[in-house]
């Protein structure tokens, strides 16, 4: 499908960038960036409509000191979904969003993990929904399928 591939193509470079930084394969992270933002036609804006090239859907905690994007949000809370309004960090480009997915996936000791079981798409997928990367009870097996679409681009 040419939006599968067309996006895959367009975020290729970034992945393979933090792909080195990490060790995780670019088409795991594509698949992750690809399910969070329904093939980028979901990606997070600001009020007025600019991008956030916030790819991963990363949240803008306390010591976040970028730029930030308000957006309605399904939070599943002991497996019931609740709909909430959430603060999510924003970038310049996508080059930084995935630079800083990088980042937080190779410097919080939640992901340490997750990291180290990435050598295959189950153990990734997995690793982040354990390491509560998602609230979806069903975001690992989610991630597995999109990687799946992603490798045969």
């Amino acid at each position: 499908e040419r939006r599968v591939q067309d996006f895959a193509r367009r975020l290729l470079p970034h992945a393979q960038e933090a792909s080195a930084a990490t060790g995780i394969p670019a088409h795991f992270m594509i698949g992750q960036a690809a399910l969070e933002t329904g093939w980028g036609r979901g990606e997070l804006r600001g009020a007025n409509g600019e991008p956030s090239h916030n790819l991963f859907n990363i949240k803008a905690g306390p010591g976040w000191k970028g730029r930030t994007v308000e957006a309605a949000t399904t939070e599943y809370v002991n497996g019931v979904p609740e709909r909430r309004v959430e603060s999510f960090r924003a970038y310049d480009s996508y080059a930084d969003a995935f630079r800083d997915y990088a980042r937080l996936l190779t410097t919080s000791p939640r992901y340490r993990e997750t990291v180290a079981q990435a050598r295959d798409a189950a153990g990734f997928a997995h690793g982040l929904q354990r390491a509560g990367y998602a609230t979806d009870p069903d975001y690992a097996q989610k991630l597995m399928g999109v990687i799946q679409r992603v490798a045969l681009v």
